[in-house]
């Protein structure tokens, strides 16, 4: 490839608008996304409040953008929501374990692994980088969680907001949730 037609795909290969939804799409996308992540911070603060424990990650903020504002999308099926997160913390765990000396190592490898183990495992969840990437960052009580951290939260939290989004996605009869479970 010669270097001109290197930059000239960058240009994309459309000029138009991105399709806009109706207002029914954006009133349950807010409903979705307000009861699925009000679930979890509610179950965070009824159960958690005060220890080290925390059910509520900022991934999960992404994920609800997927199950309630993209319901058809192939990432946001139930398989790469719950697997994503759950294979990306068990990344993100061990490259913190492993690489924890050097913290930029340990950043760049969490996401970049964790992205190679949702190809293979076939559960791309975008929200799982950050998962992973939290995995590392965060702070030391989290860290002294371990592998406990794949469980609570990094399973159990995307547990919660699949079950508001089959719910919640499948009120109104233009919408359905799932499209496929695995």
């Amino acid at each position: 490839m010669k270097v001109p037609e290197y930059f000239l795909k960058m240009r994309g290969t459309t000029r138009t608008l991105l399709p806009r939804v109706n207002n029914s799409e954006i009133i349950w996308s807010w409903i979705g996304g307000f009861c699925g992540i009000a679930s979890v911070a509610w179950l965070d603060h009824f159960f958690f409040a005060g220890t080290d424990l925390s059910l509520m990650i900022a991934s999960f903020g992404a994920s609800a953008v997927l199950i309630y504002g993209a319901v058809r999308s192939p990432l946001a099926q139930p398989r790469n929501l719950v697997g994503g997160h759950f294979v990306s913390a068990i990344v993100g765990v061990i490259c913190w374990k492993l690489f924890h000396p050097y913290p930029a190592l340990a950043q760049a490898i969490a996401v970049a692994s964790a992205i190679a183990t949702m190809h293979v495992t076939r559960t791309l969840h975008p929200p799982g980088g950050a998962t992973a990437l939290n995995a590392v960052i965060g702070s030391t009580a989290l860290h002294k969680l371990g592998f406990w951290y794949v469980i609570m939260p990094a399973t159990l939290g995307p547990l919660i907001l699949l079950v508001v989004a089959v719910l919640v996605n499948n009120v109104p009869a233009t919408r359905r949730y799932p499209e496929i479970w695995f």
